[in-house]
């Protein structure tokens, strides 16, 4: 999920986000929808990113000499691809909380004792002592306008910081979309942590046919998520709202890939089920985990991660300001979905100037199909091989379950 956006005027507050979003009449309908928005995506939105890194790492292929460029969101694929050990890694993002979430996690790295500290500061994320390992081995080697960031308070007066005391992953649009969705679940009679009891594929199909299923044909939710605003907390603007859906009812489409997410991989290994379903990770040593959060990766992650460098600033434009063929990996996330065709068009024109031979692109939509042809000029968009085999396979097995298609992309190599 991407907030990191092509803009006409990056210099002002959150106009990066408003370039890429608003696209109607400020009175109209759907111009309402998109402002209401924008302005949803002022704070921090994603505390935990929502595209699987296995995956992510499978199709990049990354070589000991490449440079990765990707979105930064909520930084725990960043760090998860210094498993792969490029030689670079360059996050991009406009999102003012974002930027901060993955500076505090890179000072976190360097700074924090050991892999138990880090552990219970960003597995945990509910500790009292996660505030006081802050102020002591954190805080006096953050930036200045990181550290504002996390000691200044959310639009309720909680202390930003706090997030880390009492559960980070329920906070966030993300995370209060998740707690909503749960407080309407029991509502309706049901506890959504019933699907981490089960102890086989075959019980989760059980749970979610006998218990969720149910859930989406009731009028009340076929009614609440026909309106795109309900879709606002899991990052999906108006544009991308009617791009999900396609010609299905959107209760349809939701309850397709919530029953990915429940059915289609084993529990025990599926993190973001357990964030979904749980509103958390697992505990204990057999907890699934993003790879940068694994213990067998830490020291390998507290070594590389000086590799990093995280910007504050979009994508098309962190490309402009480098030299014709120096980047090897591109990672749009979800970004596209929101572009305009002469968006894209500049933003595939730089990628195809500073991509090496065989770079790599990788991206996800919210419907199955690539969004590229017929929107991306053939002189550029010909000089790549669409993967469309490995995507598909790729979106099968992407245990994030969110997106319709993962798609590669691969600069002068034979499709």
């Amino acid at each position: 999920m991407a907030v990191a956006r092509l803009s006409k005027n990056p210099s002002s507050k959150n106009g990066a986000v408003r370039a890429a979003v608003h696209r109607h009449d400020h009175l109209s309908k759907q111009g309402l929808l998109e402002r209401a928005f924008t302005f949803a995506f002022r704070g921090l939105v994603y505390a935990q990113i929502w595209e699987d890194p296995e995956v992510d790492m499978e199709a990049l292929a990354i070589q000991p000499d490449n440079h990765v460029v990707t979105i930064a969101s909520g930084g725990c694929n960043v760090l998860s691809y210094l498993t792969a050990n490029p030689r670079a890694i360059t996050a991009v993002d406009l999102n003012t909380a974002h930027i901060a979430l993955n500076r505090l996690k890179l000072v976190a790295a360097r700074q924090l004792p050991d892999y138990e500290a880090f552990h219970r500061f960003f597995a945990r994320a509910d500790s009292q002592a996660n505030v006081l390992a802050y102020r002591s081995a954190i805080r006096p080697h953050l930036d200045e306008t990181t550290r504002r960031y996390w000691e200044g308070r959310d639009l309720i007066g909680r202390r930003r910081i706090g997030g880390f005391a009492k559960g980070v992953y329920k906070r966030g649009l993300l995370g209060n979309f998740i707690g909503a969705a749960h407080l309407l679940a029991r509502l309706g009679g049901l506890n959504p942590k019933i699907l981490l009891k089960a102890q086989s594929i075959e019980e989760q199909r059980e749970i979610f046919d006998r218990d969720f299923a149910p859930m989406f044909d009731k009028g009340f939710i076929k009614w609440l998520t026909d309106q795109p605003a309900s879709l606002f907390g899991l990052g999906i603007p108006p544009a991308q709202y009617e791009a999900l859906a396609g010609d299905e009812k959107m209760a349809v489409v939701l309850r397709e890939r919530l029953e990915k997410l429940a059915c289609d991989f084993d529990i025990k290994d599926n993190y973001f089920a357990w964030q979904a379903f749980g509103r958390g990770y697992g505990e204990g040593p057999s907890a699934s985990l993003p790879p940068y959060l694994q213990q067998a990766h830490y020291d390998e992650i507290v070594e590389r991660v000086d590799r990093i460098e995280v910007r504050h600033t979009n994508f098309t434009d962190y490309l402009r300001g480098r030299p014709d063929g120096s980047l090897d990996r591109y990672i749009l996330l979800d970004a596209q979905d929101w572009m305009t065709d002469e968006q894209l068009a500049d933003l595939w024109s730089e990628i195809t100037r500073t991509a090496k031979q065989d770079a790599r692109v990788l991206f996800r939509t919210a419907g199955a199909p690539t969004i590229l042809p017929g929107r991306v000029p053939d002189a550029i968009l010909s000089r790549w091989a669409y993967r469309a085999e490995e995507s598909l396979d790729y979106t099968r097995r992407d245990r994030s379950s969110i997106y319709g298609g993962v798609h590669l992309y691969v600069l002068g190599a034979a499709a």
